[in-house]
């Protein structure tokens, strides 16, 4: 009985020894970086600029792979799933806690997977056509309560702009048929050819248009205006509180990574978005970066999940 007491003891201690050798050696190989959406979007672009910036900071490559599909969680799982040796990380954005709250059976757990480092923002934007008569969110909220309402385009159920429909539903009162499209780019070109009255989309999506004067941008609703549009009044700022929502993104991986590995890859994430060249990047295309402490994303991802699981109860969104 001692003696497999010993062994088990001795075995533990070993194990213990090679996590924390690991941790010291790491990262002796290329890292991962599994965006769950197709290339070319705004996550993605994030992902890869900060992969770049993270390169640099720790001396070894960072691959940026592509595994869209389920709304985020096919490339989730496969991270969720993945060795917890520092090698693969998920950059994900929002869907990454609401899609527990929308579906109805998910592949992994919520806590496989670990928070790291928050990457960025793209702050919401909500447009309408460019000659719609329609000027700031008082106004978009006073049309909807006229006839049968506004027409609003989503990304689909459990998306950003879905999230932006409620709240305003919920704060205001809105009248919002909510029209989903198979992607934000879908819903934005909805409102520039005038098949729906409004939508919401994240900056980096939209800002291209409101600067060819395609689209009106009637507010944005982030905490803060965006750099590249600052005229541009918050939601907040014209009374609406409660309409406060932004395409974030982050860094987490599976459960298990061994805490030394963890705050290397945050102090890496968090050193590369403070360099001016990742600033130069990002900021001109409506994108803030953030970075911060793994405690200060642990905080933001469940002051998200408080905020928003009441909003997709009470909208009753269910996607299987």
């Amino acid at each position: 009985m001692n003696h497999s007491f010993t062994r088990l003891t001795t075995a533990l201690v070993l194990g213990l020894l090679a996590l924390t050798a690991q941790a010291d050696t790491w990262p002796s190989r290329p890292i991962k970086f599994v965006v769950p959406f197709g290339p070319g979007g705004a996550n993605d672009l994030v992902a890869r600029a900060v992969a770049e910036g993270v390169a640099k900071q720790l001396g070894q490559a960072v691959v940026v792979e592509n595994k869209p599909g389920a709304g985020s969680v096919l490339g989730a799982d496969v991270v969720a799933k993945s060795a917890p040796d520092g090698y693969t990380f998920l950059t994900p954005a929002a869907g990454v806690i609401t899609n527990a709250m929308i579906k109805s059976k998910m592949p992994y757990k919520e806590d496989d997977l670990v928070p790291v480092a928050m990457m960025a923002v793209s702050p919401s934007i909500i447009v309408v056509p460019m000659d719609s008569p329609i000027r700031d969110l008082k106004g978009l909220v006073a049309a909807s309560k006229t006839g049968v309402g506004l027409n609003f385009s989503t990304a689909g159920t459990g998306s950003t702009p879905h999230f932006v429909a409620e709240m305003l539903r919920h704060e205001a009162g809105a009248k919002l048929q909510v029209i989903p499209y198979k992607s934000g780019s879908e819903g934005v070109f909805a409102v520039m050819g005038k098949q729906v009255d409004a939508t919401s989309e994240a900056s980096v999506v939209v800002l291209p248009q409101i600067k060819g004067a395609k689209l009106r941008a009637i507010a944005s609703t982030w905490s803060s205006r965006i750099a590249e549009l600052p005229d541009l009044p918050t939601a907040k700022e014209q009374g609406f509180s409660g309409v406060l929502i932004g395409h974030w993104s982050g860094v987490f991986a599976p459960k298990g990574t061994p805490d030394e590995i963890l705050d290397k890859m945050n102090r890496a994430v968090d050193a590369a978005l403070k360099t001016s060249e990742l600033r130069a990047r990002l900021i001109p295309q409506g994108i803030d970066p953030v970075g911060g402490s793994r405690v200060d994303f642990t905080k933001f991802i469940a002051a998200e999940k408080a905020r928003l699981a009441p909003i997709a109860r009470s909208a009753d969104m269910r996607e299987d």
